[in-house]
């Protein structure tokens, strides 16, 4: 009796703890570079992350040939002449979430954590440290974050002829519904 119930113990143990990762292969990461002059931004829906609540490890990749623009021309010259997306295909994230203690995912409520990692975009790696916010309802699980950064941080260079018309700084936005990971 007592072997039995250690083992049931043990499995909802394991069970648990193989609950705290979770998954979206259907992210949503929006940039805007948006001056006075000129509307530009664009959105990848296709963007995977995985958290592990257990570790606070979190990542994120999307494909750069992903981001929709209005303008086909504009998703044209992102891929080809800023972000040479044939190059560099993808970008990804690989952090920690400081605070993931703060999450309980058994309890319904908003979380405000701080998540550090290493953005890789371009084919240059930088460290970032981004404000993000879990909501955690009816079991659900959801995310969001914005960030900031300057795109010579990146080697992303503007011709001078569109410099007025391109925001040095970039916006990035992201946003996630999370399933348990299996």
């Amino acid at each position: 009796m007592k072997k039995s119930l250690f083992l049931s113990l043990l499995m909802f143990t394991v069970m648990g703890l193989n609950a705290q990762k979770y998954f979206t292969k259907e992210g949503k990461v929006n940039f805007d570079c948006s001056t006075s002059i000129e509307k530009i931004a664009a959105v990848n829906s296709k963007a995977t992350s995985v958290v592990d609540f257990a570790t606070g490890a979190i990542e994120w990749g999307v494909l750069v040939k992903a981001f929709k623009f209005e303008k086909a021309l504009m998703q044209e010259h992102f891929n080809e002449n800023y972000m040479e997306s044939n190059t560099y295909p993808k970008a990804t994230f690989k952090g920690k979430i400081d605070n993931v203690a703060s999450i309980q995912l058994g309890k319904d409520g908003t979380y405000n954590v701080v998540i550090k990692g290493t953005l890789d975009m371009h084919g240059v790696s930088k460290p970032v440290t981004a404000n993000a916010t879990f909501v955690i309802k009816g079991g659900a699980i959801s995310a969001t974050s914005k960030i900031k950064l300057l795109l010579a941080d990146y080697n992303v260079t503007i011709p001078s002829v569109v410099k007025d018309s391109i925001s040095k700084e970039v916006t990035i936005s992201i946003a996630a519904d999370y399933s348990v990971f299996k």
